[in-house]
């Protein structure tokens, strides 16, 4: 698949689906259907406040949930294809092992998502990923990698407010 983009689109694009606040709203509307606004909280108690509003507002605002009258929070159509990239994803990290064997489940997202976006961006769609200081992959997770790439990839270009960065607002 050769859709790419730029440096900035990906830097906000993995930022965004790296959250982990966001990660564990959208897993567990996945697994255990649509939350009641009111019972955020108690459903998602290692949240705080604060990130519960942020994830929700920011998953409204990017199309991944809506407010279903007389069921709460759900996830729409976009959503639910994210909860299946998390899984793909996830599934990948664990079978590897990274970033450790015994992880958080939002921690192998991020990292595996971190893999990802060095091949994202335009002109490096070939280039092998690697994190910095992580400790390398091996040859096989990198040839696994590809599966997850494209599902983001897919993910992405069906989804392109992911990757658009916010224009700079204006001081007045």
């Amino acid at each position: 698949m050769s859709t790419s983009f730029t440096p900035a689109e990906v830097s906000h694009a993995i930022e965004l689906l790296a959250s982990r606040s966001l990660i564990r709203l959208v897993t567990e509307i996945d697994d255990n259907g649509a939350i009641p606004p009111r019972r955020l909280t108690g459903t998602l108690p290692d949240l705080s406040t604060h990130q519960l509003r942020s994830a929700s507002d920011t998953a409204r605002a990017h199309g991944l949930l809506r407010v279903a009258p007389g069921a709460g929070l759900e996830l729409t159509d976009s959503g639910m294809e994210l909860a299946d990239l998390y899984d793909a994803v996830a599934r990948w990290a664990r079978r590897h092992a990274v970033p450790a064997p015994m992880c958080e489940f939002s921690s192998r997202i991020r990292y595996a998502l971190d893999l990802l976006a060095p091949s994202l961006t335009t002109g490096n769609t070939d280039r092998p990923a690697r994190l910095g200081d992580a400790r390398p992959i091996s040859a096989e997770a990198e040839v696994d990698l590809a599966c997850p790439r494209t599902l983001l990839i897919q993910w992405l270009a069906g989804n392109p407010q992911v990757a658009r960065v916010p224009e700079p607002e204006q001081a007045a």
